[in-house]
């Protein structure tokens, strides 16, 4: 196979439409777009207007809410605390939002941190967090541990 050789499948292509070339052309004098009138024109229609009848996306309900209010807690499960204990990243004593930062088990603090039940922890721990699961401070406590609560600023 030469580059010479080389030509598209047949069908791959077609030749372009020449329109205002005659009426023999089948596409001469208005080209295919009628007489006059606003679809004549340049530009053609405003997207979604429908001639005065109620356009669809005005006729269709609007959808969910976005709470401003809402919080947005960076998460920490008790198996990446245990993990970090036994790493010795972690003191199991105490353990509150700057220790977590420093031994990065958290990047970022975002609104808080929200602890979770996902896993097991076995060492006794002394936590302090924004925020917690319940089935989360159960595993803490009956770990023999405790979990305290950031003052709400």
């Amino acid at each position: 196979m030469k580059l010479n050789e080389l030509k598209d499948n047949e069908g791959a292509t077609k030749n372009r439409k020449r329109v205002g070339r005659g009426i023999g052309s089948g596409k001469g004098k208005t080209c295919g777009l009628g007489h006059k009138g606003q679809k004549a024109r340049s530009g053609g229609a405003k997207m979604g207007f429908e001639g005065g009848q109620m356009p669809l996306y005005r006729q269709l309900p609007k959808h969910g809410f976005k709470n401003p209010f809402a919080k947005t807690y960076a998460v920490v499960n008790l198996d990446t605390i245990q993990k970090a204990i036994d790493a010795g990243k972690l003191d199991a004593k105490a353990i509150d939002v700057e220790s977590l930062l420093k031994s990065n088990v958290v990047s970022k603090q975002l609104d808080g941190i929200r602890l979770l039940a996902r896993g097991a922890v076995t060492s006794s721990i002394n936590i302090t967090v924004d925020s917690a699961s319940k089935s989360a401070v159960e595993a803490v406590e009956k770990a023999g541990g405790k979990v305290n609560f950031v003052a709400a600023k």
